[in-house]
């Protein structure tokens, strides 16, 4: 089995709507790694990426959000109908996509 070039995380961290505190979970995550899971098994590139729940990355305000390593690109806002296009343009094709970047200054 070929080692992995590209490592996505997804945040799946959860809090309760009750403390007026933003989660990605609460926000779709579930929905958003689900999405990566499919279309990855569909794009053929399961072996080439590794997907990986985590439990934060302390930016839910701008949630959910996903991460690719070694890239460093750092998604935010994201919904399930934007991960077909990181897949084919930025896991497939090399070509991140821009728009649904967290600002550096959030980082």
């Amino acid at each position: 089995m070929p080692k992995p070039t590209r490592h996505i995380f997804v945040c799946r961290n959860f809090r309760d709507p009750a403390t007026g505190k933003n989660s990605c979970e609460a926000r779709g995550a579930e929905k958003v790694f689900e999405e990566f899971k499919r279309l990855r098994a569909e794009a053929g590139i399961v072996n080439e990426t590794k997907l990986t729940k985590v439990k934060c990355f302390g930016k839910c305000d701008h949630g959910p959000n996903a991460v690719v390593y070694p890239d460093n690109i750092w998604y935010c806002g994201l919904k399930p109908e934007d991960v077909r296009e990181i897949v084919e343009k930025h896991l497939l094709n090399d070509r991140p996509v821009a728009r649904k970047f967290l600002d550096d200054d959030l980082i």
